[in-house]
């Protein structure tokens, strides 16, 4: 299963080429989970856990320019203990654009000590 984010490209997202700027893409998938978080109904820091960006990763196979409506589907693509992986596939139309891998580690809220992913979250995103 997945969550289907969209944006809007704003003109001053991109660059000399007229595309968006390769670092804006990570801003979009951050802005992605934040979004698939409160899809999930899930307030991390309330229930005393938090997550941090271990690795990214991001392949381009296209371009989105500006007022293009990218749409970015995101997914789990592993669970570990302390860490999963959400994927982040964005297109313009059916146009594939980008794919993203994003390592999370859950940690105390507040803090860098890590802690295992709640089962309750788990369940939420996988029926997502």
């Amino acid at each position: 299963m997945s969550y289907l984010h969209r944006i809007r490209v704003r003109y001053g997202e991109c660059d000399m080429q007229r595309v968006v700027f390769n670092a804006n893409y990570l801003a979009y998938c951050d802005d992605a989970a934040d979004l698939w978080f409160q899809a999930l109904g899930v307030d991390l820091e309330s229930h005393g856990w938090d997550v941090m960006v271990k690795k990214a990763s991001v392949t381009w196979s296209g371009s989105a320019k500006a007022r293009d409506e990218l749409a970015i589907a995101v997914a789990v693509r592993r669970w570990g203990n302390t860490s999963f992986d959400l994927g982040f596939d964005g297109s313009v139309g059916e146009q594939p654009v980008f794919s993203a891998d994003i390592t999370y580690v859950a940690v105390k809220a507040g803090t860098t000590e890590t802690v295992r992913v709640p089962d309750d979250f788990r369940a939420a995103a996988d029926a997502l």
